[in-house]
């Protein structure tokens, strides 16, 4: 059934431009608006098409693609797209298929025209409207490992002898052979195998493959980017890398894959860290990342790919210090797992970050072998200061007593900070939850994490208190539509885009990571896997997720900004710097997160 026109009208006069009308032109828009009800699947145009005018999405879900089939954009309700073909003489520049059952509406072209020419307000809307940049080919940080790898890899099982499994790799014209017994890896075979561990050592040719092959070797799983597979070869030296998904072997990333894609520069980056051979060669590297920053944001990604690339560099330069600490001090004397927390535990890193790093220990510490972690601790934590990384001011750091301990004590930690959830505990927890483990034993990590969820998911008090703790950090709305910004100082009259813009989506994100029992620790991540797992409403979740791409890549274009203009970067943004259109943008961003703290508040943004 056709939608009314006071209907109409009351719908456009919610949605931005149209929301600038006045009510006798609002009035006249819907009587011009034609409608169109399409099932999923449904194309509602193709590239080349002549267009019937600016759709509006009033229901359902649209996906524009490019010309070369890659993705654009997936639109919601209130959600207009076609303008850009429309603009340029009314045939389609990109295709638009339906995601899910829609009611469209259609600005003719003569009236749309008529629309733009008398109301600036609309004109400009659509004047700065930007296209979403489509990912360039062979752009390593925009493409997924999925369609880099090599489906169903070759393999052989642990006991093939050797001499057969030369056989398959000459005959199949293939450098390596995935060792595992039915779907699940044993390890990796290469010809550098075969040539160092095999003839250099003298195994028999009948003895099992799983004399010399790499046991366990390191893995990604399809959903990674290009960029992971690029940096973890160049890190650990290795040109094969397998690709697991669920405990099962799905594919295998060789350096030959790759030849065809043209990595980013921040490759070169991790491959300098990983041979640096001191901390003083580190920090020159690092000191290359503000205009890293500059490119990845001149080129178009987005913020949360500029942010995982940067703090993956972070995570690099961690672990090549750990390397060298060892090469000094000697092999530790239990296992151990340095992780990171704050931003880069949340790979959210951006051109300005501090250090937030901790240790956990194998329970079979001797308190003569707290020296060496002392030590070790000291190493690293002074050589990220030195690489730009600097000091935590509230001295979250290993090198501190109270976060280098054994696992025993780490499990008292939480269970303390879960059972009473003072102001301390609230603070503490709110870091700790974003642990993410950076080099080490790894196992040492995994079933903390699992226990530690569900027993915080499972204290409704402990929940609460976080919720709480989340509504600290306040968006930046002031009266009359403006901005409330820092009121003296020396950042007077700007926005604190990170205590003010971020950190209230963050702390958001991770009540939901608690009340959903969620392992991520990215917070665009756990917005997503929120909604999957329905602890929030699919409509809160998408609004959340725009409003976090908006504040997050404003924050970021800012320090880019900065960094151009030779200014150390920062998070604090002039809103007198922005036009009326990006301070409409951001103002509605922060209304929406507003929005949904109060939910969380009162338990309304939570599905229980």
């Amino acid at each position: 059934m056709p939608i009314s026109h006071p209907e109409l009208t009351q719908f456009l006069s919610h949605v931005h431009p149209y929301d600038s009308l006045s009510v006798a032109a609002l009035e006249e828009l819907s009587t011009s608006l034609d409608q169109r009800i399409l099932p999923a699947g449904e194309t509602v145009y193709n590239l080349g098409d002549t267009l019937d005018g600016i759709y509006l999405i009033h229901e359902g879900a649209v996906d524009v693609f490019d010309e070369n089939g890659t993705q654009l954009s997936a639109l919601g309700p209130k959600n207009s797209f076609g303008e850009r073909g429309l603009m340029k003489g009314d045939v389609a520049v990109t295709s638009a298929t339906v995601r899910q059952d829609a009611r469209l509406l259609i600005i003719p072209p003569a009236p749309f025209r008529r629309l733009i020419s008398a109301n600036p307000q609309v004109r400009r809307f659509f004047d700065r409207t930007r296209p979403v940049a489509a990912p360039k080919k062979n752009d390593l940080p925009t493409t997924r490992v999925e369609t880099l790898m090599a489906a169903n890899p070759y393999a052989c099982t642990p006991d093939t002898p050797i001499r057969d499994a030369a056989v398959m790799m000459r005959d199949k014209r293939v450098s390596c052979l995935c060792v595992a017994t039915g779907d699940t890896l044993q390890g990796i075979l290469t010809v550098r195998d075969l040539a160092n561990r095999s003839v250099a050592e003298g195994h028999p040719t009948d003895a099992p493959v799983s004399q010399i092959m790499t046991a366990d070797p390191i893995t990604l799983p399809p959903s990674a980017i290009g960029s992971d597979v690029l940096h973890a070869m160049m890190e650990r030296h290795i040109g094969h890398l397998p690709i697991v998904e669920a405990g099962k072997l799905v594919g295998i990333v060789t350096q030959t894959d790759l030849t065809r894609f043209q990595a980013d520069s921040s490759a070169q980056l991790v491959g300098d860290v990983a041979s640096a051979k001191n901390p003083q060669e580190l920090a020159k590297i690092t000191a290359r990342i503000p205009q890293l920053l500059v490119q990845l944001v001149a080129a178009g990604n987005r913020h949360e790919v500029v942010t995982r690339l940067i703090t993956d560099i972070a995570d690099v330069v961690t672990r090549r210090l750990l390397t060298l600490a060892e090469a000094e001090f000697g092999p530790p004397p239990v296992p151990y797992l340095w992780l990171a927390c704050g931003s880069q535990g949340r790979q959210e890193q951006t051109g300005v970050s501090d250090q937030d790093n901790c240790l956990i220990l194998h329970d079979d510490l001797a308190e003569r072998d707290r020296p060496y972690f002392e030590m070790l601790a000291k190493y690293v934590s002074d050589g990220l200061h030195i690489c730009g990384y600097v000091y935590c001011p509230g001295d979250m750091m290993a090198t501190a007593q109270r976060w280098c301990q054994p696992l025993a004590v780490w499990r008292e930690y939480f269970q303390g900070w879960i059972a009473n959830p003072d102001t301390e505990a609230q603070m503490l927890a709110s870091v700790m939850f974003d642990l993410r483990p950076i080099g080490g034993d790894v196992s040492l990590f995994d079933q903390l994490q699992d226990d530690t969820l569900q027993r915080a998911a499972k204290n409704s008090i402990f929940v609460a208190h976080m919720v709480a703790n989340s509504l600290k950090h306040q968006p930046p709305l002031g009266l009359l539509r403006g901005f409330a910004t820092v009121r003296s100082g020396e950042h007077k009259n700007t926005i604190d885009m990170k205590h003010n813009g971020v950190v209230p989506i963050v702390d958001l994100g991770r009540v939901y990571a608690l009340q959903g029992q969620l392992r991520s620790v990215n917070t665009r991540a756990r917005l997503q896997e929120a909604e999957a797992g329905k602890v929030i409403s699919p409509s809160g979740a998408r609004d959340l997720l725009d409003a976090y791409d908006l504040i997050a890549q404003s924050r970021l274009d800012h320090q880019a900004a900065q960094i151009k203009s030779g200014d150390a970067p920062d998070n604090f943004m002039p809103p007198n710097d922005l036009s009326d259109f990006e301070r409409s943008h951001l103002r509605d961003a922060f209304v929406v997160v507003k929005t949904m703290q109060s939910a969380a508040a009162s338990g309304r943004g939570l599905i229980t």
